[in-house]
C-alpha cells in the first residue's frame, strides 16, 4: 500500500524508508558504538522538545512514562484535569498509584476555564497536576504553559501527557518552565509504537530524589544517571532506535517550527473542508473541539443522532483510506481523523475528499430508512 492512505489517530502512518532502518544489525547495548547512537539521539530529541535537559527513552507505551511520573512525583494529592479519554486514563493511574486524586471534569470536547482550574488549586496543597495537551479522543488543545504556571503558584508540579502533541503542536520545555512531559513513537514522531520519551525538569529530579518508592523500571533518577552515560537503564528496543535516529534528521531538516506550521495548515484544512462538506452531504456534521482549541494533529468530527461511526469508517476503508472511530464514550458519536507525522496538506486531501463521498454515502442510505 503507498504511502498516504493511513489517517488513524495512532498508530501514525510510517514512511517505507524509516521502516528500513529498523533492518540494521544489533550492537551491544553496553558499547561504545550503541553510546554515539544514543548521543545522535539525544541532540535530535533535545531539539523536538526544545530543552537542555536529558530526554529519557523508554521501551514501554506512553502509559509506562504517565505512571513513572505518577510514582516519582513528590508525596501528596494529585489534581487531574479531565476533558477526554485519555485524561481520564491519567487520573485513573493516580489513583492506581495509591495516589488521592481530585479530578476537575469539563465535558469532553471542552477546555478547562483557567480561573477553575486556580479556584481548584487554591482549594487545597496538591504535589502535582495532570494534564494532557492534545486530547486524542476529542481533539482538544489545552493551554499546557498556563496550566503548569498556576500549579507553580500554589506550590505543585505539572505532569503533560502529550503524546499527540510532541513534534506536532507547539511546545517549549525550557521556555515555558514545565515539569515533566512525556510521549509516544506512534503519534506526530511518525514511529511504530513500543518508544516512551518523556523529560523532566531539573526541579521535578530533585523532589524525585527524594520519594522512596518510586519503582525502579520508571525511575527518573536512574534514566537521568544513564543519560549521562550515554546509555539506558535497561535493554531498549535497538531497532525502534534505528527507526527514532533516522526519524530525526528528517525532523531536523525540516525544522520543528515548520513541522508545527504544517500540522496547524492540516489542522486548518480539515477545518476548511469540513464547513463546505456540511452542505454538499446534507448531515449535521461538526467539529467536537471548538476553535481556537484544536489541536493539529487530530480532528475529532461528530455525527448526526443514528449515524454510528463505524458505519462511516467502513465507508471509508472500502475506498482505500483508513480513519478511526470514536474513543471511551465518543466511540460511537464521532469519527477522527489523525493528520500528523509525515502527512501533509496534499496526502491528507484525498483522504478528506473519500470522507466526504462516504458521508454522503452512509448519510444518504440512513436518510433513506
Amino acid at each position: 500500500m503507498a504511502f498516504g492512505t493511513f489517517f488513524l489517530p495512532g498508530p501514525t502512518e510510517v514512511r517505507p524508508e524509516i521502516l528500513a532502518a529498523m533492518t540494521r544489525p544489533m550492537m551491544p547495548h553496553r558499547g561504545p558504538d550503541f553510546e554515539e547512537l544514543f548521543a545522535r539521539i539525544e541532540v535530535g530529541l533535545r531539539d523536538v522538545f526544545l530543552t537542555a535537559r536529558p530526554v529519557y527513552v523508554s521501551t514501554s507505551s506512553a502509559s509506562g512514562l504517565m505512571e513513572g511520573a505518577i510514582r516519582n512525583a513528590p508525596a501528596g494529592p494529585v489534581l487531574s484535569l479531565v476533558n477526554g479519554a485519555f485524561a481520564a486514563r491519567f487520573a485513573k493511574i493516580a489513583a492506581a498509584c495509591a495516589r488521592e486524586t481530585d479530578i476537575l471534569q469539563v465535558p469532553w470536547g471542552s477546555t478547562f476555564d483557567l480561573d477553575d482550574v486556580e479556584r481548584r488549586l487554591a482549594t487545597r496543597k496538591f504535589a502535582a497536576v495532570t494534564v494532557v495537551h492534545s486530547e486524542t479522543s476529542t481533539g482538544v488543545l489545552t493551554d499546557v504553559r498556563t496550566v503548569t504556571e498556576l500549579a507553580h503558584r500554589y506550590g505543585a508540579l505539572c505532569i503533560v501527557d502529550s503524546v499527540t502533541g510532541i513534534a506536532g503542536a507547539e511546545l517549549r520545555f525550557d521556555e515555558w518552565g514545565l515539569d515533566f512531559v512525556l510521549t509516544g513513537s506512534q503519534k506526530a514522531l511518525a514511529l511504530p509504537p513500543g518508544l516512551a520519551l518523556g523529560v523532566a525538569s531539573t526541579e521535578f529530579l530533585k523532589r524525585a530524589r527524594a520519594v522512596p518508592d518510586r519503582g525502579l523500571y520508571f525511575d527518573v533518577v536512574e534514566f537521568e544517571e544513564f543519560a549521562a552515560k550515554n546509555q539506558t537503564p535497561a535493554t531498549p528496543a535497538l531497532s525502534l532506535l534505528y527507526a527514532l535516529e533516522a526519524q530525526l534528521s528528517d525532523i531536523l531538516r525540516e525544522g520543528i517550527d515548520r513541522r508545527w506550521e504544517r500540522h496547524d495548515a492540516m489542522r486548518d484544512a480539515t477545518a476548511a473542508w469540513l464547513k463546505r462538506a456540511v452542505t454538499r452531504v446534507d448531515l449535521e456534521v461538526a467539529i467536537l473541539a471548538p476553535e481556537g482549541a484544536r489541536s493539529p494533529t487530530i480532528t475529532a468530527i461528530t455525527l448526526p443522532e443514528g449515524l454510528k461511526s463505524a458505519e462511516v469508517v467502513r465507508a471509508v476503508a472500502r475506498r482505500g483510506f483508513t480513519i478511526g472511530g470514536g474513543y471511551g464514550k465518543l466511540k460511537d458519536s464521532t469519527i477522527r481523523i489523525g493528520h500528523m507525522g509525515d502527512h501533509t496538506i496534499e496526502t491528507l486531501r484525498p483522504c478528506l475528499a473519500e470522507c466526504e463521498d462516504a458521508l454522503r454515502d452512509v448519510g444518504g442510505k440512513r436518510w433513506a430508512r
